[in-house]
């Protein structure tokens, strides 16, 4: 009954005990079919027995004849079957066990259920502690937070977990998400009484968890003792810190080390032992790095130029201290958490600053530590417990009001609606929804009096550091009006990606102290000499993340019947819910196409989380993660010091599989884009890991990802327009790459083989191409080599990109090389000289140029540059096949003809 009411069942506790007392021998037939699934002395003939009580239970709920007692009987049968595990017969030293009671449950099988149903519930309760534990899939992680909303504390892991699986996309594991509330706070001895039994009750909570959960033993399987399993092996469980257990991790390895679990002190990352994200700032760095893009399109330079703030949050916290120190040009006009409403209408950037600075290492700070001295005339600090607060003009021109007193609710809501460049939030709450959102749907009614609609916002750039500031409908109504927001998922993914790396680090060096290599001090310096690197690994993800998000914006109206057909695709595959992830339906799509306007930043985030999710669970069902080439992508995951001192161990991770179909997924999608695997299956047909194959060999060939770090080390000296489009062609180029490779299956069987095979002669015909083009076709090279040069990017990546669409023709000059057994310059001649003498260049950039709309003219027009390009391949292996002896003297007199003859290319085409 305790579980009905989270799971939002509709009837009370009390008419659900009347019911089992108005009818005691279902109530008794229930019992005994928990007992026939799970009595773990019973073994034999289990299936026959719960088969012929639950035929008793149905032929007795036929008798029911009120329809209010039926639902709640079917219920308790329904939990009942939908139950994997339990604790109920565990036993400790004296006995069976008393402080609490575990369920572990299939959420798919429960009927009522909201939605999203995640693949593993676990329910924990004891007379002191509740708590649920709910799990994306087998290999899942995220933190645990002491809740106290106790009437619908699974409502708010639900929302949680639904935000940890889009924000888990960049890392191994799938999201989970969990929650505990106190069922019996101490009503005496004050903060300290508090937290004893808020840790009490989290290890109860814990070892709740871990009742349920395999172990591995020397490298073996061993299921819980007295535990009947109704699910497959699973023994993968970790945890991390979140609201109110930020200090809680050595508390959970403690628990860990009791039931001598497998992941020891990588059970709950962030420990004494493990990675600490507020010593680190990692989170708020993470979160930064989407500040500084949004500030970059904007022209903007975060780290040199002054710009204003208005923030959620306090510096004693994480995400706000360390976010506002990340800056030294940071001019906070105003901020609040839970006591009080900093104002600072006209802040010396630097001595503001250097008091923020302060304030962070101020034990337990509040702004009421905040020296009145540095803050500008007509501010204060002002306590949220006043009834009125008196604004100075200062005050008022800062947040863009004209009322000269307001409430602290009414100030608060000014505060976030002010004129400024930057809404930072790193507190908890949910800020700002929609118009078209009532408070109740929010689901936080603690701010409700605070709350703001995303229409009303008037700062250029959100940054969410903390989690559900914003609901995803408030986020997209900001958007759609010109803020620029990505999702609270994408912003402080960083905190989770530090996580997943300490853990899969801590799996590593465990197996290399297990087997004599490493002593636990040793294992523990390596940890934290380690910690920069980690940080660069990580923050490396929240920089692609923003890069594509802001690439993939810039495309999305032209994109958007690409996009509408990939979300049908992904909801007819029974992995996207629309309505659930408040993207756009038919309706809506038909009214932007006609407005000229795409999906918005966080509509295309979770976009690009589901496809990226879509893509892992194809790669990790395929042979790719054994592919020898791709498996560097597992190098490229660990921390340069493990690679040097470690390469051997480092393949015998026993989450090898799932760290490279991570890496490469999240270096495909990074790059191409939210919908780009959508659109190559539907232009190939291809299966969705050998687009992903495909892909890595074209960049591979091309060699674009040191072009890709030639444009990234351009920020802030070229416009992000510019640089947005040195990614788009880049990608072009290697999307064109993956269908040729796509149509010549035999080159996808060997990648690493295909590679060398292909790379040297893309290289060498990107560096001498315009020696074998006609003057008419350097022309276009040449002027969009200096376009690029006027706009800052300089001469040698600007050539490189203006050579990137032609040389796409390198893989069917190497094949033509090879079979005619010519020289690659030979082939080149011949080939571009012809292309040159027929005008082919102009033909396939006239095509390129069709506008098209729609699925079958855009691949219409792709089938059109492939007939093309076909052509070009077929004549010169004609001309060379014919001459094969004097191929070097005929490249020669091909080339010059076409050089000498640019000027009459309309009548040579034409005849």
């Amino acid at each position: 009954a305790r579980y009905m009411k989270q799971a939002a069942f509709t009837f009370s506790q009390a008419y659900i005990e009347r019911t089992l007392a108005a009818h005691p021998s279902i109530a008794a037939a229930l019992v005994s079919l928990f007992r026939a699934r799970f009595d773990p002395s019973a073994d034999e003939g289990r299936a026959a027995r719960e088969a012929a009580v639950e035929a008793q239970i149905d032929a007795a709920l036929e008798q029911v004849s009120s329809l209010d007692e039926d639902r709640i009987l079917r219920q308790y049968l329904a939990l009942i079957r939908a139950t994997l595990r339990t604790n109920f017969y565990r036993a400790d030293g004296d006995g069976p066990r008393a402080d609490c009671l575990s369920l572990k449950l299939d959420p798919t099988r429960i009927p009522l259920l909201p939605e999203p149903r995640p693949m593993f519930e676990i329910f924990v309760y004891s007379p002191r502690v509740e708590g649920v534990h709910l799990r994306g899939g087998k290999v899942a992680r995220g933190g645990l937070r002491w809740s106290d909303r106790i009437e619908d504390y699974r409502t708010e892991v639900l929302g949680l977990v639904k935000a940890q699986q889009v924000k888990n996309a960049v890392i191994v594991p799938v999201g989970s998400k969990g929650g505990f509330v106190l069922s019996r706070p101490p009503s005496s001895g004050g903060r300290d009484a508090l937290q004893a039994e808020a840790v009490a009750c989290y290890q109860t909570y814990l070892r709740g968890l871990l009742d349920l959960t395999d172990n591995l033993v020397d490298g073996k399987l061993v299921p819980p003792e007295r535990v009947v399993r109704h699910d497959d092996d699973d023994p993968y469980l970790v945890v991390a810190a979140d609201k109110g257990t930020a200090a809680f991790s050595d508390i959970a390895n403690g628990v860990s080390a009791e039931y001598g679990f497998w992941l020891g002190d990588a059970f709950a990352s962030g420990g004494s032992a493990g990675y600490d994200h507020k010593a680190m700032g990692i989170t708020a760095r993470g979160a930064w790095e989407s500040a500084k893009r949004h500030f970059r399109s904007l022209g903007h330079d975060t780290q040199t130029q002054d710009f204003t703030v208005v923030g959620i949050g306090d510096m004693s916290g994480d995400v706000f201290g360390n976010g506002m120190l990340l800056s030294r040009h940071i001019r906070l006009l105003a901020a609040f958490d839970h006591r009080h409403v900093f104002i600072d209408p006209n802040p010396d950037a630097e001595s503001s600053f250097v008091e923020r600075e302060r304030l962070f290492g101020l034990p337990r700070s509040s702004w009421a530590d905040y020296d009145p001295a540095r803050i500008s005339e007509g501010g204060g600090v002002y306590p949220r417990s006043a009834k009125s607060i008196a604004l100075s003009p200062q005050a008022r021109a800062a947040l863009g009001i004209e009322r000269e007193s307001l409430s602290p609710a009414e100030l608060i809501a000014a505060v976030l609606r002010a004129p400024v460049d930057l809404l930072y939030n790193g507190g908890i709450g949910t800020y700002v929804k929609a118009s078209t959102e009532t408070h109740a749907e929010v689901g936080d009614r603690a701010n409700d009096a605070i709350r703001v609609d995303g229409a009303e916002l008037r700062c250029k750039v959100v940054v969410e550091g903390g989690n559900l500031g914003f609901t995803q409908r408030g986020r997209i109504e900001y958007a759609l009006a010109g803020g620029l927001v990505n999702t609270d998922a994408i912003d402080n993914s960083a905190g989770v990606d530090c996580s997943d790396h300490e853990v899969n680090i801590k799996i590593l060096l465990g197996q290399l102290v297990a087997d004599g290599e490493l002593d636990l001090a040793q294992r523990d310096r390596l940890l934290a000499e380690m910690t920069d690197e980690v940080a660069r690994l990580v923050l490396l993800d929240n920089y692609a993340q923003n890069q594509v998000l802001g690439v993939a914006r810039r495309v999305s109206a032209a994109r958007l019947d690409e996009h509408a057909r990939h979300m049908s695709h992904l909801g007819a595959a029974g992995r996207l819910d629309r309505e659930i992830e408040f993207l756009p339906s038919d309706k809506t799509l038909q009214a932007r196409r006609e407005a000229g306007i795409g999906l918005s930043t966080p509509e295309l985030a979770v976009l690009l989380a589901y496809n990226k999710m879509e893509l892992y669970d194809a790669v990790l069902a395929s042979d790719l993660p054994e592919d020898p080439y791709l498996s560097k992508a597992l190098l490229r995951y660990f921390p340069a010091q493990l690679v040097e001192r470690y390469p051997r161990q480092i393949p015998s991770h026993p989450l090898r599989r799932e760290i490279i179909a991570t890496q490469i997924v999240n270096d495909m999608v990074n790059r191409a884009g939210p919908s780009f695997s959508y659109r190559l299956h539907e232009e190939t047909g291809a299966a969705p890991a050998e687009i992903v194959r495909a892909w890595l060999g074209a960049c591979a060939i091309f060699g674009l990802d040191a072009l890709w770090a030639a444009n990234e080390a351009l920020d802030n000296r070229v416009e992000v327009e510019v640089q947005d489009a040195i990614v788009l062609a880049g990608a072009q180029l290697a999307g064109r790459g993956a269908v040729w490779l796509l149509q010549h299956r035999d080159t996808l069987l060997d990648l690493d083989a295909t590679i060398r095979r292909f790379a040297s002669g893309a290289a060498a015909l990107g560096e001498g191409l315009e020696r074998w083009l006609a003057p008419h076709e350097r022309e276009p090279i040449d002027g969009q080599a200096a376009k690029l040069q006027a706009r800052g990017v300089p001469e040698p990546l600007a050539r490189r990109v203006a050579r990137l669409d032609a040389q796409f023709s390198a893989l069917d000059v190497v094949e033509v090389a090879e079979s005619t057994e010519q020289r690659i310059e030979t082939v080149a001649a011949v080939y571009f000289g012809l292309g040159g003498r027929l005008d082919l260049g102009r033909l396939s950039a006239q095509i390129a140029e069709l506008q098209v709309e729609g699925r079958w003219a855009s691949l219409a027009r792709v089938a059109l540059r492939d007939d093309l390009t076909l052509l070009a391949r077929e004549l010169a292996q004609s001309v060379l096949g014919d001459a094969q002896a004097t191929g070097d003297a005929l490249a020669g007199s091909v080339g010059q003809a076409a050089r000498s003859e640019g000027g009459g290319r309309d009548s040579d085409t034409a005849a």
